[in-house]
């Protein structure tokens, strides 16, 4: 008999499979680093979030900062599909929640990127709605409730049904994408889902929200989206990682000092009303790089923040849900915090 391939290997197969969809959409990818006429290429995977990352990319602030660098952005639906995607080294930067990214530095996955920049810390922006008729977490025992698996709605699903007392297992649990779970509730097939925005405000106009991810971090279960680099693009091209740091840093000083700026340029990128992208925007909560750089978050070098410690808290959490096969060192997420990187762009 075959030996049966292992989790890594599935996980690859499903990559380039993804990765070819995805640059086949973005009319191709070409290799990490390596751009036309020998300019440099960095790839770069983005998500449908309200945050100043959209801002970066709608305003083309780092084509305008690297204008010799060629700049490809290439559209996920989960922290999940870009873990596989850096996997298969189709991107080299780009954003995940903190649930993916804790999977992605724990086995098997082992992935060798680090955590270079908070896109968000997640609060009313991320939230479990169910049904009418449907009132607490704990009447979910028995229903079918949507979540693309491996992200930090899902974490937050698991999070919420241990509050609860609600073992996993009570639960029907489907993986979909947002959009997807959006299109399961239209059709009355799920009967409850933990998304983000945008999907998020389609589902609370006929249904109810059990509790957000603001509630379930005041209760010790915080979640974040995160940007990651590759170890090998970090260490090959750091005036890139700069650049790209500098311009997210102005993102955020855009979304806080000249919101309707940042609205309409969040709008353009998720087809919404530049006031309904404003009001899904102060939902979350945007740190400047100086912020990033304190001990609450990235930290320093020879410093690590505390994210670290959040990081390996969700570890221990997952590892307990079977979500990961062990539980890594709290050191090896300190060491995954990219605060030189960081400390050259808050300077």
């Amino acid at each position: 008999m075959p030996a049966r391939p292992s989790r890594r290997t599935l996980l690859l197969a499903a990559a380039v499979a993804l990765t070819t969809t995805a640059a086949t959409a973005c009319g191709g990818g070409g290799g990490s680093g390596a751009g036309s006429a020998g300019r440099t290429t960095v790839r770069i995977a983005y998500q449908a979030i309200p945050n100043a990352d959209l801002v970066v990319k709608n305003q083309r602030l780092l084509e305008k900062a690297l204008p010799d660098v060629d700049v490809k952005w290439v559209k996920f639906d989960s922290g999940g599909d870009v873990n596989t995607a850096v996997i298969a080294g189709a991107v080299d930067l780009g954003l995940a929640g903190s649930s993916p990214v804790t999977k992605g530095l724990s086995a098997p996955l082992d992935i060798p990127y680090k955590v270079v920049w908070i896109h968000d810390l997640i609060g009313d922006n991320e939230a479990l709605v169910a049904r009418a008729g449907i009132g607490s977490v704990k009447e979910l025992a028995g229903r079918k409730v949507a979540t693309p698996f491996g992200s930090t709605a899902h974490y937050s699903l698991l999070a919420a049904l241990a509050a609860a007392g609600v073992e996993p297992s009570a639960v029907q649990t489907v993986d979909l994408q947002p959009q997807d779970a959006l299109a399961a509730w239209k059709r009355g097939d799920i009967d409850a889902a933990y998304v983000w925005t945008p999907t998020l405000s389609e589902l609370t106009k006929d249904g109810k929200v059990l509790v957000t991810s603001r509630e379930l971090a005041g209760q010790g279960k915080p979640t974040a989206d995160l940007g990651v680099v590759t170890n090998a693009f970090a260490a090959k091209h750091p005036e890139v990682v700069t650049a790209w740091l500098k311009a997210e840093d102005a993102a955020v000083a855009q979304a806080r000092t000249a919101p309707d700026e940042a609205a309409r340029s969040i709008g353009a990128e998720l087809g919404l009303p530049a006031e309904e992208a404003k009001r899904q925007l102060s939902q979350l909560v945007l740190l400047s790089a100086k912020e990033q750089a304190g001990p609450d978050y990235l930290g320093t070098p020879g410093a690590p923040g505390r994210l670290a410690a959040n990081l390996h808290d969700a570890a221990v959490f997952l590892k307990g849900q079977k979500a990961v096969d062990s539980v890594p060192d709290e050191a090896v997420f300190g060491r995954a915090l990219a605060v030189e990187e960081l400390g050259r762009a808050a300077n």
